[in-house]
């Protein structure tokens, strides 16, 4: 049986290595060739391509999503999506969740690989309703880290849930690089013990790892693995494509993908990598091979992030106790997998701990928001001392966060008017509310100056 392979180098690859700042006119051209080579499916949209879009390209991201689509006609579209935070950073209503992931689907995308920061899976059930509804693919995802709390069988216990949710394929998502080869090895071969579902590897080569961690699951009998074209591949991104293409070649595994054209392909992304690395987009750090990641659980992301708060107080000194301080506030909050939000979030909270000289003497509202349940369920209980500390006497709630969220997608309609000339225009207003009224000013003010040129004109 072969191994199957997703391409992540319009999504994942450039998210990681030059910050999602990948233009569409570089990446259409592309799009026919890669059609051609034999990929299980294309990575192209979802995690932050659809912030980067309108925040940094002055692009619809729709627009993009719908331009690809009309160049891949026989490779699956894949996204990532976080639940009920969709693309953005809160919980949005049922109804918000739901049509977003029916336009989504209705503009090209397959195949939604869609997870919760804290594998509350009460925080996906309505996207993997959606998705089935719809006609899309559902990919359930287990975030994998490792405390006390998660071992080989609650992944196990995992699986079973989100096969009873429906869906169509399991993503291990190892954001951070530190799934050892070995217990890949005995954790696939566990999954597949309770589940005929496809599953799939996702990883990050910041640990210097990944590449072996690969190889151990593909023996442990992983369906498909994540991988980037090789100039966009390695540090904080995916192991190269080539470099698994050429080691499974004539084996049993064998992917069978287009060699040449893969050649090609690279060819076309290397002066763009380039050119993202003589303009500072692409920093030299990224690449960088950092074991440490291995025993503080830090995302690659998430440490340049770190070092860029303590540059800006200027206590880079402080950069190693903020690492030490990470596991312990991790612990603090019940072990949550450090994923987006919650990287971001322990991450402010263990430098706050360090620069304050007191823990929790300083908490942002979204640590306050966590610890009362707003965001789901903790892997493991929090415990009352920190429960006081952070939130006092609030009330915590122990139902399903979106049950507290009334519909909103009429009153977002609403709200940004003439504005929107779309759903889609609508949604970007709801995940992005001031760069995304920003984003449709703009180009009102474009229509409206293309209409009385052609006025003068005529």
């Amino acid at each position: 049986m072969k191994l199957k392979i997703t391409e992540t180098v319009i999504r994942d690859g450039h998210q990681s290595l030059i910050a999602t700042r990948m233009k569409t006119n570089e990446i259409l051209p592309i799009l026919e060739k890669m059609d051609k080579v034999g990929y299980h499916s294309l990575e192209v949209w979802g995690g932050a391509t659809f912030d980067s879009c309108i925040r940094f390209l002055d692009e619809d991201p729709w627009e993009r999503l719908r331009e690809i689509k009309k160049r891949v006609k026989k490779t699956k579209l894949q996204m990532l999506l976080r639940g009920q935070n969709l693309l953005g950073y809160r919980h949005y209503s049922d109804d918000v969740v739901e049509i977003f992931i029916k336009k989504s689907i209705e503009n090209g995308i397959d195949i939604i690989r869609v997870f919760d920061a804290l594998n509350d899976f009460r925080n996906i059930e309505v996207s993997v309703k959606s998705i089935i509804k719809y006609k899309g693919h559902a990919q359930g995802c287990i975030a994998y880290t490792t405390s006390d709390v998660h071992g080989i069988e609650y992944y196990v216990e995992k699986v079973k849930e989100l096969e009873k949710l429906g869906v169509h394929s399991i993503c291990i998502k190892d954001m951070a690089g530190i799934l050892l080869p070995n217990v890949a090895y005995d954790l696939i071969k566990k999954i597949k013990e309770v589940t005929n579902l496809e599953i799939q590897l996702h990883t990050h080569a910041t640990t210097g790892i990944a590449s072996m961690l690969y190889l151990r699951a593909i023996d442990a009998g992983i369906d498909i693995i994540d991988t980037a074209i090789s100039p966009f591949s390695g540090g904080t991104s995916q192991p190269s494509t080539e470099a698994f293409v050429y080691s499974l070649k004539g084996d049993k595994k064998d992917t069978k993908l287009n060699v040449e054209l893969l050649s090609e392909i690279a060819d076309y992304f290397k002066p763009i990598k380039e050119k993202y690395r003589e303009e500072g987009i692409l920093n030299p750090k990224v690449m960088d091979v950092e074991p440490k990641t291995l025993k503080y659980q830090v995302p690659g992301g998430m440490l340049s992030n770190l070092l860029s708060q303590l540059t800006n107080q200027n206590a880079q000194d402080k950069y190693e106790d903020v690492l030490k301080e990470i596991p312990k506030v991790r612990e603090d909050l019940g072990f949550p997998p450090l994923v987006t939000p919650l990287s971001q979030m322990v991450g402010t909270q263990s430098v706050f701990n360090v620069l304050m000289g007191e823990r929790y003497k300083i908490v942002p509202k979204e640590i306050k928001d966590y610890v009362k349940g707003l965001y789901g369920m903790p892997p493991r209980n929090i415990s009352d001392e920190i429960k006081i500390k952070i939130i006092g006497d609030d009330k915590q709630i122990t139902e399903r966060p979106a049950n507290l969220i009334k519909p909103e997608f009429e009153s977002l309609k609403l709200e940004i008017g003439k504005l929107a000339k779309s759903d889609e225009d609508i949604l970007m207003y709801a995940m992005f509310p001031d760069i995304g009224k920003e984003f449709l000013e703009k180009r009102e003010n474009k229509n409206t100056t293309k209409i009385i040129k052609m006025e003068i004109v005529g």
